[in-house]
């Protein structure tokens, strides 16, 4: 089968099936006005007793509240509930741009507040380090999804945070016309598949690659709309447009719960 990459191509064929397609004057005006953020998804890995206590305070008094000052944010955290990588703790930083990200440690380096709060974890010796190790993914928001969305009622919620491996360049971008210009993202929202943001890998071992972030009362319900998802006709009309069902080699999964001081 052919594989479609080209968007227009997506767009015909969605409209041909009758799948919604969000591209019309609304999507538009966004895309114009609201270039999209940029993504570090840093996943602290510990090991379980004063380390991960020791991250939590630094995160909440010093990290997250001079992250905002510079003007970055809401700054999602999560341990991880289920799936690889526990004990962790990832952390979403939103930037509005490159340029913003890489100007974050200089203006972290001259707030006297964050200097004071940090200097416990920052002083961390070898012998008592303050991380295994510190993985660090960047991100690009899809244009039609260029900004987080912060799902209402936190408490309590649990996350899904998937990433989608494709076999080569020309494979991944028809993954990302399929969300962008197919209308997988309508669909999502139809079924409960709330999204909190969608993003193409810029950084990462296995690329190409997208990233996204979903959210759910709790595992029944995660469980329910992933059910209506597969179930939806416009999902089965878009999944047998030629080519489409080949676009992703693999996924990584984890189930993410908010730590306290989250503000995702």
């Amino acid at each position: 089968m052919t594989l479609m990459t080209n968007r227009r191509a997506i767009l015909a064929g969605a409209a041909t099936a009758g799948v919604v397609v969000a591209s019309g004057e609304a999507g538009a005006q966004m895309r114009a006005t609201t270039a999209p953020e940029i993504y570090e998804l840093r996943t602290y890995h510990l090991t379980d007793g004063p380390m991960r206590r020791r991250l939590d305070d630094y995160l909440e008094r010093a990290f997250i509240p001079a992250a905002r000052r510079a003007g970055t944010g809401p700054v999602g955290a999560f341990g991880v509930a289920i799936g690889p990588g526990s004990p962790s703790v990832q952390l979403l930083i939103p930037h509005r741009s490159v340029a913003d990200m890489v100007a974050l440690p200089d203006k972290l380096a001259a707030d006297t507040a964050y200097r004071q709060a940090a200097a416990a974890f920052t002083a961390a010796t070898p012998s008592d380090p303050p991380y295994v190790a510190l993985d660090v993914k960047l991100m690009r928001a899809f244009g039609q999804f260029p900004r987080v969305e912060v799902p209402a009622g936190k408490e309590g919620r649990i996350f899904e945070l998937r990433t989608y491996h494709s076999h080569s360049e020309q494979a991944g971008t028809a993954k990302i016309g399929m969300f962008e210009g197919g209308g997988e993202i309508e669909i999502f929202r139809r079924t409960g598949l709330i999204p909190v943001f969608f993003a193409q890998d810029l950084t990462g071992t296995r690329l190409p690659s997208l990233t996204y972030l979903l959210t759910f009362a709790d595992l029944a319900a995660r469980d329910r709309a992933w059910k209506a998802f597969g179930a939806d006709p416009a999902w089965q009309r878009l999944i047998a447009m030629p080519g489409l069902a080949e676009t992703v080699s693999g996924i990584d999964n984890q189930i993410l719960s908010p730590t306290r001081y989250s503000q995702i």
